[in-house]
């Protein structure tokens, strides 16, 4: 399949550049291609660990800047935790946003961004697996997560 992918890229590219030749239009480099099924050039892990609306419509404007830059050749994660954990709650214990709420869920369903909630903060603040929205998974230290993630090439950007 590798195999297959990679000659797509080529004869895509040949294409391109064949065109641009003729005056068809500009010739894409071979990394500004992206075809479903293909790994994401750019990865990042976003860090959610405030509360107010302000901050968290940032980092998820900051996230939709993102996925308009680079459509679906980016992939993004979110460690949320501390008081940022109540977005990912299915009954938040402190008030969110219903805008903020229905966004994560968007960016969950339409744009498969991954929501990490953190086990630790959930333990403090007395959510169970249960409490946690179903598109979430929990990761016990969040902290541990962000490292994995930056260990894994993801670019960490924090508020």
């Amino acid at each position: 399949m590798q195999d297959f992918l990679k000659n797509r890229r080529r004869f895509m590219t040949a294409l391109a550049g064949a065109g641009a030749a003729f005056g068809m239009g500009r010739a894409q480099a071979e990394d500004d291609l992206f075809f479903p099924g293909d790994e994401p050039a750019h990865r990042v892990i976003y860090q959610l660990n405030h509360g107010d609306v302000e901050y968290q419509t940032h980092v998820l404007n900051s996230m939709n800047a993102m996925i308009g830059k680079y459509g679906g050749n980016v992939k993004i994660a979110v460690a949320c935790f501390a008081s940022g954990i109540h977005i990912l709650a299915k009954e938040p214990m402190r008030e969110v946003d219903p805008e903020i709420y229905a966004r994560v869920e968007g960016f969950a369903t339409n744009y498969d961004v991954e929501w990490i909630a953190c086990g630790n903060t959930m333990d403090t603040v007395g959510y169970t697996k249960d409490d946690i929205r179903d598109f979430a998974r929990i990761e016990q230290v969040g902290a541990a997560a962000l490292m994995e993630y930056q260990e894994d090439g993801y670019a960490y950007i924090a508020w």
